[in-house]
């Protein structure tokens, strides 16, 4: 980007309604995988080759780059894929892949592909940074580093003219908001010990998550770990603390969940977006990051911390299974037709019902994330303030709905 104190706002897609979410919620860039070669192979829903295309194509119109993620372990039998994935990419404009592998590298330089050094690669200091400048104009530090270490080497960059093969001084990027691993850069076997499944081809089973019993082989005594999940760390958060991080020379905020909701994206990049232009307008305050902190529990977390950032040594644990959210969605029907003249949705009621005043929210591949109050409708063509399941209702939203979206009540925890 190369503008003092402007940073990129990266967001995750596993899915269109996910890329679409977050592209309408002010993303300067999406990254994605693409079949099963990347961290989240198993837990997102995961893009085709065939979609290559037509995301190429959809974000270059709202000229939001996109990041093709291929940063797993790589097998002789992969290679053949590893190309043809590249290969694809190049053709379908993506502006570049996120990798680890040495292989995956040399071949997106071979065919000149922008790469950017995976966090997996676990970069800690200058000189490593030196050496992948390489072979990449932007690196992706470990999430293990603190603000003051990861100042010094951005500081080191641009005093040192530390440039890419782009000719462009190296941009750091590091992780701002998502799931954290308790494993080193998330270099975790527990997974693959227990259940031959590896966290590092992208199919973690998560035993970090989970709750344990702990037994003395001596004597048989067991002992329930009940005050907290004690390898399961809580979500970082780095909104109350943005500015700093836009002063230390990042150039490059990621937030993590390519395996979570498109509402979950949409929220966190609109709080992300809004906090970003707050600091550059200079009115970022106590009082919006308030705010912030409130939408950000309305979605999966399993609650927040700084991460190491700010200096601390030991994570902090999750006390609870699961997701913290303050909200949930439940499923209530399907779009039917759209009357464009009118601005007039209709819904076909599958599940359970609405009433006037329901906080709605509507999903789809091309619709994105739409949040709406639910006012005045029509209930098999009478006016009415209550649809249940079966029913038929229209309701006037200020955005198009297609067959292909689905309709949902948001309830408070």
């Amino acid at each position: 980007m190369g503008n003092k104190g402007k940073i990129e706002l990266m967001a995750p897609a596993g899915s269109f309604e996910a890329l679409r979410a977050a592209i309408n919620s002010g993303a300067d860039s999406v990254y994605f995988g693409v079949e099963q070669l990347n961290m989240r192979a198993r837990s997102s829903i995961n893009f085709t080759i065939e979609d290559l295309p037509i995301i190429g194509a959809i974000c270059l119109e709202k000229q939001v780059r996109t990041y093709l993620t291929l940063n797993t372990i790589i097998y002789d039998h992969d290679l053949t894929l590893i190309k043809t994935l590249l290969n694809a990419s190049k053709e379908a404009n993506i502006t570049a892949v996120i990798a680890m592998d040495q292989a995956v590298i040399a071949y997106a330089r071979q065919i000149g592909m922008e790469v950017h050094i995976s966090t997996q690669i676990n970069v800690t200091n200058l000189e490593t940074v030196r050496f992948y400048a390489m072979f990449a104009n932007t690196i992706v530090l470990s999430r293990e580093l603190s603000l003051k270490q990861v100042k010094q080497i951005c500081t080191a960059i641009e005093k040192e003219e530390i440039k890419g093969p782009s000719g462009r001084l190296v941009e750091i990027e590091i992780f701002g908001h998502g799931a954290l691993c308790m494993a080193v850069s998330g270099k975790c076997y527990l997974s693959l010990h227990s259940h031959n499944a590896s966290a590092n081809r992208g199919a973690c089973k998560q035993n970090c998550r989970k709750k344990y019993i702990v037994i003395d082989q001596e004597s048989g005594f067991e002992v329930e770990l009940e005050n907290e999940y004690m390898m399961s760390p809580k979500d970082l958060c780095t909104i109350d603390f943005l500015d700093k991080i836009i002063e230390s020379g990042v150039k490059v905020l990621k937030i993590e969940g390519r395996g979570r909701s498109p509402e979950y994206v949409a929220t966190v990049i609109k709080c992300y977006r809004e906090a970003i232009d707050t600091c550059k307008q200079g009115t970022f305050t106590e009082e919006k990051i308030a705010l912030w902190m409130e939408k950000l529990k309305t979605v999966y977390n399993r609650g927040f911390w700084s991460g190491y950032y700010l200096g601390q040594k030991l994570g902090a644990w999750s006390k609870t299974p699961g997701s913290q959210a303050t909200q949930k969605k439940v499923y209530i029907g399907k779009g039917v037709h759209y009357f464009p003249k009118t601005n007039v949705a209709e819904f076909k009621i599958e599940a359970y019902g609405i009433e006037k005043g329901d906080s709605l929210l509507i999903t789809g591949p091309t619709t994105g994330v739409r949040e709406m109050e639910l006012g005045g409708m029509f209930v098999n063509d009478k006016p009415d303030e209550k649809a249940k399941k079966g029913d038929s209702c229209t309701i006037t939203t200020n955005f198009r709905v297609r067959p292909s979206d689905r309709l949902y009540k948001i309830i408070k925890n």
